[in-house]
């Protein structure tokens, strides 16, 4: 495998897939250590074959890696010989006879209902600039289940009016619409009327959420930190507390008062209801329930 190799897949990615800018870094970095592997091999990409792979596989297991991110890497590296065989640049798919390294299914860390109602109770304490942008946040990320890069890039024109949905592009530029909620909208409101003060005096912004960062809007890893500083005012364990964990939550709960995995899944921006399928355990709780309230043989 070249260097123009890897660098012609990436291009290929960001120019017909629209891949972030985050994605390419992490396939730049499983691509830097398969080519390294292979180099120490002896071989390249368009040489490799599937003992290659599985030499490779063999040393994360050794080095410790957890199995997921071994079979993220491996998907990335399945990805990159479909395109040098499509481009006819090497005459068969050598990931074809590779099995993912098996891996247990872990269920999402959630928040309860409780627990976000607290952090929402304590955001809005705080009546300063600074709080109403957190309690803004907080709102949409839990009314939305946004992805955290999806909530700090929004537009401020995606909510130029006070409107009951919008439109949020998510991963390889697909757009979708997501409800807001009255309190959501609210909170919009009230923390558009001082967001200018986090935009530097004589500066233009046309993020919702700007900073004075080389970015221009608020960081996926600044928010992080907000929201953990949060936790702890509210008296819950930092370490339970992410962007990603509210996501999950917000499609739990939804789950569990009854919503259809076929709306989460169009909620979240999944593209494939496999992916959102890591949720069943809610339902079936439900199902449990459900069963055990309303048929007649429970009842006797």
């Amino acid at each position: 495998m070249t260097v123009a190799d890897s660098e012609s897949f990436l291009e290929m990615l960001s120019a017909e897939r629209g891949a972030a800018a985050n994605t390419l870094d992490s396939y730049r970095r499983d691509l830097n250590d398969y080519m390294g592997h292979l180099a120490a091999r002896g071989t390249t990409g368009r040489e490799a074959g599937p003992e290659d792979i599985r030499g490779w596989l063999e040393a994360m297991s050794k080095a410790g890696m957890a199995a997921s991110t071994a079979a993220r890497r491996l998907s990335a590296i399945r990805q990159f010989h479909k395109f040098l065989y499509t481009e006819g640049w090497r005459a068969d798919d050598p990931t074809a006879t590779i099995d993912s390294p098996r891996q247990g299914r872990t269920l999402p860390k959630i928040l309860s209902e409780d627990e976000v109602s607290l952090m929402l109770e304590v955001a809005r304490v705080d009546e300063a600039s600074s709080g109403l942008r957190m309690t803004a946040l907080l709102e949409m990320l839990y009314a939305t289940g946004m992805r955290v890069s999806e909530l700090v890039q929004l537009p401020l024109s995606a909510v130029a009016r006070d409107q009951d949905f919008i439109v949020v592009r998510g991963k390889g530029g697909k757009e979708r619409l997501v409800p807001l909620t009255g309190k959501a909208r609210e909170t919009i409101a009230a923390y558009k009327a001082v967001r200018n003060s986090f935009i530097p005096r004589g500066a233009e912004s046309k993020w919702l959420f700007p900073s004075s960062g080389k970015e221009g809007h608020l960081t996926r890893q600044r928010f992080g930190q907000m929201l953990k500083e949060l936790a702890i005012l509210s008296g819950i364990s930092p370490s339970k507390v992410s962007p990603h964990v509210l996501r999950h939550a917000f499609a739990s709960h939804l789950l569990a008062h009854g919503a259809d995995l076929r709306v989460v899944q169009q909620l979240l921006g999944h593209s494939d209801i496999s992916t959102t399928q890591i949720y069943t355990h809610v339902l079936n709780e439900r199902l449990v329930r459900l069963v055990g309230e309303k048929h007649p043989l429970a009842r006797k």
